[in-house]
């Protein structure tokens, strides 16, 4: 067999994009959010003596989300004072109440063994087989840490923490404490006959009882977390004039950039070639960084822009409607990769005069079963919680009955989509919003 290799010469046009180190850079640069920038650019400047930062002043406080904020203002302000953790708080209360005894002793070692959320993570066996503490000894100790503030503290499972914010509160229903401490699992399932008939009252008696209990928190603990500050700064803000949506870019509170030009002339005129070459090549840096800054905030504005024109009904209408709108689609629009969309919305945050709100929420899904495409998946949950928000409490929906209710509205929706955006809203279902009261 004769073998043969032929060889031929072609010449092919490809494009391919190449991932340079200014591009991985302006790509980093548009992810980050402001506090990020600003770190991000610090560090540039400690590592660039012609490079001043620039950094936004933080004059004003709002709230997040839907919330209401002041017009005029240029930032959120996210502030939570750091607060005393829940272990120094209990502690102080150990000292000022309790004598040094051993029983304190062994007080404070439970008090190490109390979560975030406020409850004992240590049996009393194990303490007991660690100290060489008795039972007792440890029961009583445990008593103790549960006579402390916050109600509810060093309990040891859900049922027991409803029990000790009940015992202190005088305003409690007159069987709330017995009810938990003797039918706890048939109060939680709803078994409520039963309860009932056991005590000789009325279902809405229990009513009452459930409704109380869920007044009470359920992690004591939780409110003395410490958290940090955290500023939001809109990058972009939104007016209304004469129903005409205006956006612009808020670049006030954004970080800039300086060049420090007389520092650069007087190390230039004394300077030789290497120390030339070396403040050519800051200057450059300058510039690039300088013009990624500037595409970084001409891109959230473009990308915002989009979203506005889209999402028009949500500035102008109290209800705040969402239509259906995909990062492919904006991406599509403004001829850029849907990665880039993603980069210019994540952490980035828009100011109006109702609120701030982060661009990547204006994105919502079409409903898959829907009969038009223009109906968004938030339309259908908004409509949702307005029929369960209007409901007979007395003979709640059913998910048929609302799927039923929404053709009416001309939202199309199969029951199992009803079910999926209910308890994504955290509605239960219609056995358990049934009341007995109203």
């Amino acid at each position: 067999m004769k073998f043969e290799q032929n060889f031929s010469q072609q010449q092919r046009q490809t494009q391919k994009l190449a991932m340079t180190q200014q591009l991985q850079q302006s790509l980093q640069v548009l992810q980050f959010n402001t506090e990020e920038l600003v770190d991000y650019l610090d560090n540039m400047a400690l590592e660039n003596p012609l490079i001043e930062v620039i950094e936004p002043s933080f004059v004003a406080d709002y709230g997040r989300g839907s919330g209401a904020s002041q017009a005029g203002l240029d930032i959120i302000n996210l502030v939570s004072q750091d607060r005393i953790s829940l272990f120094e708080y209990l502690i102080q209360q150990i000292h000022l109440n309790y004598r040094d005894t051993f029983l304190r002793s062994l007080v404070l070692y439970l008090v190490e063994y109390i979560d975030l959320n406020g409850y004992l993570k240590i049996s009393l066996e194990e303490a007991a087989e660690q100290t060489g503490a008795g039972a007792i000894e440890l029961l009583d100790a445990l008593t103790l840490i549960q006579q402390l503030e916050p109600a509810g503290v060093g309990a040891r499972d859900l049922q027991e923490c409803l029990m000790l914010q009940t015992e202190r509160d005088d305003y409690a229903p007159a069987l709330a404490y017995i009810i938990l401490e003797e039918n706890f699992e048939d109060l939680v399932a709803r078994r409520w006959e039963k309860i009932a008939k056991k005590f000789a009252i009325e279902l809405k008696d229990v009513q009452q009882i459930f409704d109380y209990l869920q007044t009470l928190t359920p992690s004591p603990g939780s409110g003395f977390s410490q958290e940090t500050e955290q500023y939001v700064v809109p990058d972009l803000s939104v007016k209304v004039v004469e129903d005409q949506i205006k956006i612009s870019s808020n670049r006030k509170g954004q970080p800039e950039i300086k060049f420090q030009e007389k520092y650069f002339l007087r190390m230039q005129a004394k300077a030789d070639d290497e120390t030339l070459a070396y403040l050519k090549g800051k200057q450059q840096e300058y510039q690039t960084m300088k013009k990624m800054m500037q595409q970084r905030g001409d891109t959230i504005l473009r990308v915002g822009t989009v979203i506005a024109q889209v999402q028009q009904q949500f500035f102008l209408d109290d209800n705040r409607p969402l239509r259906p709108l995909t990062m492919k689609e904006v991406a599509e629009e403004l001829e850029i990769h849907e990665s880039t969309v993603s980069r210019s919305v994540n952490g980035k945050y828009l100011e109006t005069d109702f609120g701030i709100f982060e661009l990547k929420n204006f994105f919502t899904n079409r409903i898959n079963d829907a009969g038009s495409d223009d109906q968004s998946a938030d339309s259908a949950k908004q409509a949702i919680a307005q029929l369960v928000a209007e409901e007979n409490k007395q003979k709640p929906l059913s998910d048929q009955k609302i799927v039923d209710l929404l053709k009416e509205k001309e939202i199309q929706i199969s029951r199992r989509t009803v079910t999926k955006y209910r308890e994504a809203l955290g509605i239960q279902s219609s056995s358990k919003r049934k009341r007995f009261d109203a």
